[in-house]
């Protein structure tokens, strides 16, 4: 027998392979992008002063396209507005072996680093978001330990000696 499923929130994914940037430098316009709605990434990455952020746009834009497409294709109700940065990964991809001449006829070796660079989009549930918004923002309750009377600083302590020693002083 056939268990019943839950509907599961779809992911739509897009992929740019071996881009010559090195991951490390990727992953730092990624990490701007990773959680925002789509468009405020799109704005984002649009006006990010890095040499990637152009490639990272544009896997961007094809992964909402894809969303588009196959939501189309089969039948699901994807809202382009809901969707969101799910996940954003600059992989390490296959590395250049390169020769720098150096001095006294020798030669340094040094690698020239690819990126994969891999981003998914999926809708946020509109319910969940709907909720959070309209909840009343409530002050936290200070904390009262039970059974336990409360401990004084070290400051409120010679405070309170000075106080009794001049009570004293003034008694006699």
């Amino acid at each position: 027998m056939h268990k019943a499923v839950a509907p599961k929130n779809p992911e739509f994914r897009a992929e740019a392979k071996f881009q010559r940037c090195s991951p490390q430098k990727a992953k730092l316009v990624l990490d701007l992008i990773k959680g925002m709605r789509v468009e405020k990434a799109i704005n984002t990455v649009a006006f990010t002063n890095k040499r990637i952020a152009p490639v990272v746009e544009k896997v961007l834009r094809s992964a909402v396209q894809n969303a588009v497409y196959l939501s189309d294709e089969k039948g699901l109700d994807i809202d382009v507005d809901n969707l969101y940065v799910k996940t954003a990964v600059a992989n390490e991809g296959p590395r250049m072996k390169r020769i720098r001449p150096a001095p006294m006829g020798r030669a340094f070796r040094y690698q020239r680093r690819i990126a994969h660079i891999i981003i998914t989009v999926a809708e946020k549930k509109a319910a969940t978001t709907d909720a959070a918004s309209t909840e009343p923002v409530q002050a936290a309750a200070p904390k009262k330990t039970a059974g336990k009377p409360a401990k004084k600083s070290a400051a409120k302590k010679s405070a309170a000696k000075k106080s009794t020693a001049k009570k004293a002083v003034a008694a006699k």
